[in-house]
């Protein structure tokens, strides 16, 4: 099921634990394709799957500008999301987020991906992806994580 059609963008941080956790085929399901952007296909370090565009960010003036705030992935991602109409940016790191927020670019994070697969009946319990996310070295703190079980 596409959850709707929007463009969305990926950092870095959402393909790697989504993979440990072998969930990252819930992009596909809920966005049908993905972009990434050159940066993030190099920090993933592993071929992407088909599903994933990978786009090189064209201002590469405002890449160098946001990269002095967060680091090369985070902000190409960002520099990504202001140049490409109607995205959505999946990013994690909270310097990114903030970044991404001042400029007004809509975001969510892999816990809201993980809140729309639950929506979407794609995930059983989000408790258990929750612990799988945490014993792969996902921060979420305390706060958060009885947030998101409140939609278990």
């Amino acid at each position: 099921m596409i959850y709707e059609m929007r463009n969305i963008i990926a950092d870095t941080s959402c393909l790697i634990v989504l993979e440990k956790i072998k969930m990252l085929y819930l992009l596909k399901e809920l966005y049908g394709t993905i972009l990434v952007s050159e940066e993030v296909a190099g920090e993933y370090g592993d071929k992407v799957a088909e599903w994933i565009k990978i786009r090189q960010v064209q201002d590469r003036k405002t890449l160098e500008v946001i990269s002095a705030f967060v680091d090369l992935g985070e902000a190409s991602s960002i520099a990504l999301a202001m140049e490409t109409e109607n995205s959505t940016i999946i990013i994690d790191d909270l310097k990114g987020r903030k970044v991404a927020g001042k400029l007004r670019l809509r975001i969510t994070g892999t816990i809201g991906v993980l809140l729309k697969a639950k929506e979407s009946n794609l995930v059983d319990s989000l408790k258990s992806a929750t612990e799988q996310l945490k014993t792969s070295g996902f921060h979420i703190s305390n706060e958060l994580e009885q947030e998101i079980l409140k939609y278990d």
